[in-house]
């Protein structure tokens, strides 16, 4: 029978809750990266970002912007214009997550190419 080996990885669970949970809870809706990313190169209105995202629908992206809104990852302005607008920005929250989703994207990329290359 094989030694069972002790982990050496620094524990992520401080006995109340991981950080990788709450991590993941926060970027674990689907299209939550999606919108986090479009809003990395500055402000956008809803009508933008649904133009952004093809396939989400109005109500999946606004049940995500409120989501985001109350986690604190983005900020929602009504700007004073007529009729008024309102727009999304990443929130200081909101920017430390994207080192996170560019990491992903890296990945993805290289993943990509990687299958391409077999195929080809």
């Amino acid at each position: 029978m094989l030694k069972r080996r002790r982990n050496q990885a620094p524990p992520l669970d401080d006995g109340t809750h991981c950080p990788v949970s709450e991590c993941m809870q926060l970027l674990g809706g689907s299209w939550t990266p999606y919108i986090i990313w479009h809003l990395s190169a500055g402000p956008r209105r809803f009508s933008e970002l649904e133009n952004d995202i093809p396939p989400i629908s109005a109500k999946v992206l606004s049940t995500r912007l409120k989501a985001l809104r109350t986690k604190g990852v983005i900020i929602r302005t009504v700007q004073p214009t007529s009729p008024p607008s309102v727009e999304y920005t990443l929130s200081a929250l909101g920017h430390e997550l994207l080192p996170v989703i560019q990491a992903i994207v890296d990945v993805g990329t290289r993943l990509k190419r990687s299958a391409n290359a077999c195929r080809g």
